[in-house]
């Protein structure tokens, strides 16, 4: 039952019977403001041309036909220009019925569009950070809530696996490893590869203070590092597919992904397919030499490759350095004609961090004047950086918070909480470790999602698991509070003389916002946010609490309305669930 078209169909009726010289005019219904009394709220003004008369005595024109006309409207009430429509109780207690039987729960029908998503994008010379985790969770909560909005939807990895700064951690590795492998150190891929990245970087930093010291110029000694010299000879002699340098690589890269992959099981992520730059950097370079054919590109006298983008606002951008070795840019480029050709996308979306907002402008622009039409589907995610406060973990490299130490750091401290609060009791050793699985990564990954991506973050795992606060723990709770609840009834039917109830304003309320899942899983769709989810959840866990508070359900002596109260309880137990699994969060039948 489509309450909101049935409105409008009878107020476009009535318009056209009291103004037959109206043209056609989008009727503006909408959900009434929690201030105002009334459950769907008709715009008044745009009539008030025709109707010639005040917005109030418009809207009573228009109020009194309705109530008239329609036996669902209870009753109305004008504020200015507005007319609030309230609703019969039994609509909503036929609402809640059809919501429960259809099962669907703002799922949408297929939309036939298709949606590519690209998160993670990491670097195979370090292991992943703070930063790739609200990257990642974004990236897979956006792609479930696309899909949850009927679309198809692709999950691409683009992994940068060449380039200046994975031949440091390889040379790194051939002057001071001594043949340290993953299974020799006992230490997992990505970190091993990780700490000789660190370590080039160190001798680098002495390198060029040693050559200072002895009179050179530090311009020039950043230049002539006796180590950073070698990395670059690494670099020529991968794009000249040296044998030696190609195997290293791989060995290597093969360690990093193998790492990469233990961290995305332990989130709970995965990727419909991976595309890596050492394959499209060459697609990317055919692309800029066909751009310089066609004069869209200018190569300069050191023989670099840039585009002039000073009339769009931007500036000059390289394509291409001197030596013919590509750059971020020529590689985006040759990823997405390839991504394109293969998936012909009606929207490509980049998860990827805010200071990479003039990188995309730059890219669709380019796109664009190349050709291709398709450059408007791009759409580049831009969120904010994430922190933990001052000292509160340190990662392997001293700089950036590892990921795989933040989610041991989370478990721990949801074990430990769980335990100081009784909630681990009477459970066997594998109910609780599934449970502090469950709430450690839930913490995390509600904590950072509730966020506006938009917004840089502080994130502070102790707070994240709080069992009274905006927190997964609070709604995982709530969840296992209901289902405990409903155990307790298992043998009855909650619709039986459901339809007889007599709910009153705290219980209709409740069932109004179970009301509006669908559409906050659309806006969250349109606007790739998945915040709006997250805070709708919590709105609606709290405010169930609050009716568990004041109701007696399975006490509560009225047939119908104990079945209206467990039929209520079921739908939000199953919105919960629904709206948690799509920010990647599950949630437990009992706590």
């Amino acid at each position: 039952m489509d309450i909101e078209n049935i409105i409008k169909t009878h107020i476009v009726d009535i318009i056209k019977e009291l103004y037959p010289d109206i043209p056609e005019i989008p009727v503006q219904v909408q959900r009434t403001r929690k201030e105002f009394e009334g459950d769907y709220t008709l715009v008044i003004f745009p009539f008030l041309k025709w109707s010639r008369k005040s917005p109030e005595q418009t809207a009573k024109e228009l109020g009194d036909r309705l109530l008239k006309r329609l036996f669902i409207v209870d009753s109305v009430n004008i504020v200015k220009g507005f007319l609030n429509i309230k609703l019969k109780p039994f609509l909503w207690l036929e609402k809640l019925t059809e919501f429960i039987k259809d099962g669907n729960f703002g799922f949408h029908a297929p939309a036939g569009k298709r949606v590519m998503v690209e998160y993670s994008s990491p670097n195979t010379n370090k292991p992943l950070h703070l930063g790739h985790i609200r990257n990642i969770l974004l990236g897979w909560s956006v792609s479930k809530i696309l899909e949850a909005c009927g679309h198809e939807v692709i999950k691409v990895n683009l992994v940068n696996d060449r380039g200046i700064h994975i031949c440091k951690s390889m040379t790194a590795w051939l002057n001071f490893a001594n043949g340290e492998t993953p299974e020799s150190s006992g230490e997992k891929g990505d970190h091993l590869v990780g700490n000789y990245y660190v370590k080039f970087d160190r001798e680098y930093k002495s390198q060029i203070e040693d050559l200072v010291n002895r009179g050179v110029a530090r311009a020039e000694a950043e230049n002539s590092a006796p180590i950073f010299v070698e990395a670059r000879e690494m670099l020529r002699k991968w794009e000249a597919r040296d044998p030696e340098t190609i195997a290293l690589w791989t060995k290597m890269n093969g360690w990093v992904y193998a790492g990469f992959d233990e961290t995305y099981r332990s989130l709970g992520v995965s990727f419909d397919k991976t595309y890596y730059e050492s394959n499209t950097w060459v697609l990317g370079k055919k692309i800029v030499e066909e751009g310089l054919s066609k004069k869209i590109f200018s190569k300069r006298e050191d023989s670099s490759v840039w585009i002039d983008l000073t009339g769009e606002g931007l500036d000059q951008k390289l394509l291409l350095r001197s030596d013919g070795t590509s750059v971020y840019m020529t590689q985006d480029l040759g990823t997405a004609e390839q991504r394109f050709d293969e998936y012909r996308f009606d929207k490509m979306i980049y998860v990827v961090g805010n200071e990479q907002n003039y990188h995309f402008q730059a890219l669709k622009l380019i796109l664009l004047k190349l050709g291709y039409k398709w450059s408007d589907d791009i759409y580049h995610l831009s969120y904010g950086m994430v922190e933990l406060p001052e000292g509160r973990m340190k990662s392997r490299e001293g700089t950036v918070v590892d990921a795989d130490d933040l989610v041991e750091e989370m478990l721990r401290t949801a074990r430990e909480v769980s335990e100081e609060l009784g909630k681990l009791n009477e459970m066997t050793g594998e109910e609780a470790d599934s449970i502090v699985n469950m709430i450690g990564l839930g913490a995390l990954k509600y904590f950072i999602l509730k966020v506006d991506p938009k917004k840089t973050m502080l994130f502070n795992p102790k707070e994240s698991i709080d069992f009274n606060g905006n927190t997964a723990s609070f709604i995982q709770y709530t969840h296992a509070r209901i289902k405990s609840i409903l155990r307790r009834n298992e043998s009855a039917s909650f619709f039986d003389g459901l339809l007889m109830a007599t709910p009153d304003s705290k219980e209709l309320e409740l069932i109004k916002l179970a009301d509006t899942f669908p559409e906050t899983v659309r806006l969250a769709g349109e606007n790739f946010s998945p915040a709006l989810i997250a805070n709708y959840i919590y709105d609606l866990a709290k405010e169930y609490n609050q009716f568990y508070h004041d109701y007696p359900i399975l006490k509560e002596e009225n047939i119908a309305n104990k079945n209206m109260r467990l039929a209520l309880s079921f739908l939000i137990a199953e919105i919960i669930k629904k709206g948690m699994n799509l920010l990647g969060i599950n949630v437990p039948e009992k706590m």
